[in-house]
């Protein structure tokens, strides 16, 4: 039937299949990765990113004027995005600077499809 997403048939290459099992992704990389993934899933940590990288540092008042958000949602989704190594922040008196991090930066242009020029 079309569209069924699984084999009628047992059909495996043991072979195969055994050595990309033996190789596969252990189970705390994987979890890293889909949360990294999860924190660019939504729209506004998205943007926030998208506009981190137009830029070598920000703060949440710039952040929130570029995305038109409230500081407070602000700084929420940039604490998300934190903890999941995509950016990192540090004071400057009584501002806090946002930065991507090179895993954000790699994560940004292979969910937004693009290179790194078109952030420059």
């Amino acid at each position: 039937m079309p569209g069924n997403d699984r084999c009628d048939l047992l059909c495996l290459d043991l072979e195969q299949a055994e050595a990309i099992r033996r190789a596969r992704l252990e189970p705390p990389v994987a979890r890293l990765a889909a949360e990294r993934a999860r924190a660019l899933a939504d729209p506004t940590r998205l943007t926030l990113a998208a506009a981190l990288a137009r830029a070598d540092e920000l703060c949440v008042c710039d952040l929130a004027w570029i995305a038109e958000r409230s500081q407070n949602l602000v700084s929420h989704h940039l604490r998300r995005l934190r903890a999941a190594g995509l950016v990192e922040s540090r004071p400057n008196g009584k501002m806090v600077l946002y930065a991507l991090t090179s895993p954000g930066r790699v994560l940004l242009e292979s969910v937004m499809g693009v290179e790194r020029e078109a952030f420059a």
